[in-house]
């Protein structure tokens, strides 16, 4: 633990992963303190965030002590436990968004309750604890349902696509068996995935970002593409108008990323995250105010910044780890190339399949913006051209 005087607001982070760690840019420029909550001393944000503490985000004590001189508390992640929130807040911190809000980025089944009921689109869905519900959602839906852990699922992981009651009873055997809450929900049959992030401050002011095409493998996004090609200005107006709505109703202080799918009868909210996104890693470069800014000025109540998009296309690549885990080396052939692109890692030893950077790539012409942060992307983590 490291011991200095601050000399402005300290907004603790609970979670230190790659949220926390591009916080920290904007932050300095703000002259706004970051602490983080890590696991341990080699996680991601821990390795440039000079205020680390180590601790559990699951034990109450550990949160106490974190929050201790913190001006706010917000999250790298939704998996603290929704009580131990309201504790730190009934002892008289300041936590946001608040247990009320971030509740329905936790737990699914709380969500979908809410959203149908603020007349958001949603899919069919229903609580079930049996391969029996499964079917009799089925009977009334159709298959394939998608199951999903009602808390815990990210990244494709607690989501189970089944297109028969045999592969439903296999899927949700070691969790029905583990006790796990679930869902069904009704497969959306949709055109693309579709992302909007919108912010609000605690007294109310709203912006939102162009709404952004977000595409999708074996569960984990890829590639986002800004803003998102050939969607018409009504539908993209509309998912902004969600977005601001689902904020103000659920009371969201900070930034609600919105996912949705784009089908032939509207959109359809599919999750919600109350934190920077994924599906917003391009504002760095892409936009006036990044998110990672954004996200700091509405839990601190300062003015919001303009969301306007700094070239009129902006594609962002994720990196994922492969075999080889010295992407450091394919550098020099990634900048030479193009002095344009821009990379991200995120201090995180390489691992088959999992996110350990972006590349982002702007422009005015979006086939070319979008070989450009694919021929990055690939290179980087196979040693491939595209």
């Amino acid at each position: 633990m490291s011991s200095y005087s601050p000399i402005g607001p300290v907004v603790g982070i609970v979670g230190a992963g790659q949220l926390a760690r591009m916080s920290q840019p904007p932050a300095i420029a703000l002259g706004v303190e970051l602490r983080v909550l890590a696991n341990a001393p080699d996680e991601s944000a821990a390795r440039v965030i000079v205020d680390t503490r180590l601790g559990d985000y699951r034990d109450l004590a550990d949160l106490r002590e974190f929050a201790q001189g913190c001006d706010v508390i917000t999250f790298d992640h939704e998996h603290v436990p929704t009580e131990h929130i309201r504790a730190l807040a009934a002892a008289g911190h300041v936590v946001r968004p608040g247990a009320d809000a971030l509740v329905h980025a936790q737990d699914k089944a709380a969500m979908r309750e809410r959203l149908s009921g603020i007349g958001v689109p949603c899919p069919a869905w229903a609580r079930v604890s049996s391969p029996a519900d499964v079917e009799r959602f089925a009977a009334e839906h159709g298959w394939p349902v998608v199951l999903k852990a009602v808390r815990g699922g990210y990244d494709g992981r607690g989501v189970w696509v089944c297109r028969s009651a045999e592969e439903a009873a296999q899927a949700t055997a070691g969790p029905f068996a583990a006790g796990l809450e679930m869902l069904a929900e009704a497969f959306v049959p949709f055109e693309r995935e579709l992302a909007v992030l919108v912010a609000r401050s605690p007294h109310g002011q709203g912006v939102s970002y162009p709404v952004v095409e977000t595409v999708q493998q074996d569960g984990i996004c890829v590639e986002v593409l800004a803003p998102a090609p050939r969607l018409d200005p009504e539908v993209a107006a509309q998912a902004q108008r969600i977005g601001l709505k689902i904020a103000e109703e659920l009371g969201v202080t900070g930034l609600l990323a919105v996912e949705l799918f784009e089908t032939a009868g509207g959109l359809v909210v599919n999750e919600l995250a109350m934190r920077p996104h994924n599906s917003g890693h391009w504002t760095i470069e892409g936009s006036t105010t990044s998110q990672f800014e954004q996200h700091l000025r509405a839990v601190l109540d300062l003015p919001l910044g303009t969301p306007k998009m700094t070239a009129q296309v902006v594609v962002m690549a994720n990196l994922l780890g492969g075999d080889d885990p010295d992407l450091f080396k394919r550098y020099e052939h990634v900048l030479a190339h193009d002095p344009g692109i821009k990379l991200h890692f995120y201090g995180k030893q390489v691992r088959p399949g999992r996110k350990i950077g972006h590349v982002t790539a702007l422009g005015s012409n979006l086939d070319e913006v979008r070989a450009r942060a694919r021929h990055a992307a690939v290179y980087l983590t196979t040693g491939e051209y595209t």
